[in-house]
């Protein structure tokens, strides 16, 4: 069933309205009268609803049913990712809200080479929750994971180490993996905290330590800036038992 986005506001009991870009993928679905569509508010609330409309700027729907989505996590997991090169944070954000993310936090530490300004950042940030929309619309999702950002390696580690299992991995770690981080107790939210090419300086992982951060390991071999957050969340996911 085709899935759209809108404001929790324009979520009415018994007549919906989609207009702009919604009515746009519409018209390029060729969506005629009498089709079911499922309309979300991009914060777990959804409705099952029929055409009865189709006018070349709208597309009048009418309700049939309210529920609850059924396809997000039992477990909210939030990926922090500190400020890669090029466009490796798009991949992780479009992925990560497939993967079922709650939200993907990016933020600035020592060996970040990329360190955009608050200008460019303004315009990014757009572009990222686009993506991170475009991909729940397509993935079925009943919300729109929040991609924020975060102005220092301090305030990334103080919010993430509010999630029940505050995990930071460090290619260096040797004693701890992520399945012994995850099975030493039960859990309903979880901050997953992974550094950029270069990785975390070994101050900045004390100082993780100290902020009540787990520190792990995600095996033997080194993986990737865009590649370890995807790895962890998807680990979490299944022994969450969402795979």
């Amino acid at each position: 069933m085709t899935r759209f986005f809108v404001a929790p506001e324009e979520l009415q009991p018994d007549f919906l309205v989609l207009t702009g870009e919604n009515a746009r993928h519409a018209k390029v679905l060729r969506l005629k009268e009498g089709e079911e569509v499922l309309v979300c508010d991009g914060y777990g609330k959804e409705c099952i609803c029929t055409v009865s409309d189709v006018s070349p700027e709208q597309i009048s729907l009418v309700v049939r049913k309210r529920q609850e989505s059924e396809t997000e996590a039992t477990v909210r997991v939030s990926v922090y990712m500190a400020f890669p090169k090029a466009d490796k944070l798009e991949h992780v954000i479009q992925k990560a809200t497939e993967l079922g993310a709650y939200e993907i936090v990016a933020f600035p530490s020592a060996r970040c080479v990329s360190r955009p300004d608050d200008k460019s950042l303004s315009k990014k940030l757009e572009r990222w929750q686009k993506i991170a929309a475009s991909a729940a619309e397509q993935s079925g999702r009943g919300i729109v994971p929040q991609v924020l950002v975060l102005p220092s390696y301090k305030t990334a580690l103080e919010r993430a180490a509010q999630a029940d299992k505050a995990l930071l991995f460090y290619e260096n770690e040797r004693s701890t993996t992520l399945k012994m981080a995850l099975q030493s107790g039960a859990y309903q939210t979880v901050s997953l905290l992974t550094g950029p090419e270069g990785g975390l300086e070994l101050s900045e992982v004390k100082q993780a330590e100290d902020a009540g951060l787990q520190v792990c390991t995600l095996g033997k071999r080194i993986l990737r800036c865009e590649t370890a957050p995807l790895c962890a969340l998807s680990a979490v996911m299944y022994d969450a038992g969402e795979f």
